[in-house]
């Protein structure tokens, strides 16, 4: 049987020493991951507010889950694993607010109008909203956020409404006017800026009566919160307002 030095032995022990201690810590190199639940309209924009965040975080890996907001915040409290929130109005985020689901008080970085997408070419020859009578309308349901703002501006405006569609997400309202699915549809401005060619817009009377807020907050239950409230932070930044911007919105 050979005996080893004990020069060996020590420098064994010391090679254990060392591989112990990596293997307490995280591994070298490995990102935090930071999960997004997003409001619908915000799907494009906030793949390049990501980018610059990244420049500054490089050490944090934003992933996105977009939805209508209302369904987004249905699964944070019912437990969906989420480090941050963003709505498409305060409304909603503050049905998580009052179930002390957020970590802090959420805070305004952009904002939003309603207007008018049509089908490319205007089939409908839809110019203002006194031209919906018998044509197929599109609009979001009540319980979402461009659903409430719509009905909001009906009111306001004294418009009566009779959709033919009632759709969980401005995107699903998009969706069904690029496909010539109908005449007309109640959307974002964004929407239309984000839809290319296959929309055009047409004003939407009296829009201007109703402005959407969106806020975002860190998640209560997120185990980033660090990270979380520092997208939060960025999101208010002149790199993500500028990124907003150029998609349509406006400032808070």
């Amino acid at each position: 049987m050979k005996f080893l030095s004990a020069a060996c032995i020590v420098a064994l022990l010391s090679l254990t020493a060392c591989s112990t201690g990596t293997d307490s810590d995280s591994p070298s190199g490995e990102k935090t991951a930071l999960t997004v639940f997003a409001a619908a309209s915000l799907t494009e924009v906030l793949g390049e507010v990501a980018e610059e965040f990244s420049k500054s975080e490089p050490d944090v890996d934003v992933k996105f889950s977009f939805a209508g907001s209302s369904d987004l915040v249905a699964q944070i409290s019912e437990g969906a694993p989420a480090d941050v929130i963003a709505t498409a109005d305060e409304k909603t985020m503050d049905t998580l607010a009052g179930e002390d689901l957020l970590a802090g008080q959420p805070s305004i970085f952009a904002s939003n109008t309603l207007t008018l997408a049509v089908p490319e070419g205007n089939p409908g020859k839809i110019k203002t909203s006194k031209d919906f009578a018998g044509k197929d309308l599109v609009v979001c349901a009540p319980q979402v956020p461009c659903g409430a703002a719509t009905q909001t501006w009906a009111k306001k405006n004294s418009v009566t409404l009779d959709p033919v569609s009632e759709e969980n997400s401005v995107t699903d309202v998009l969706g069904k006017i690029s496909a010539g699915q109908a005449d007309a549809g109640i959307v974002y401005v964004t929407d239309v800026a984000r839809a290319g060619g296959d929309v055009e817009e047409v004003e939407l009377d009296g829009a201007d009566k109703v402005i959407n807020k969106y806020p975002a907050a860190t998640v209560d239950a997120s185990d980033n919160k660090d990270a979380a409230d520092a997208f939060v932070k960025f999101l208010a930044s002149k790199e993500a307002s500028r990124s907003l911007t150029d998609a349509g919105f406006s400032s808070p």
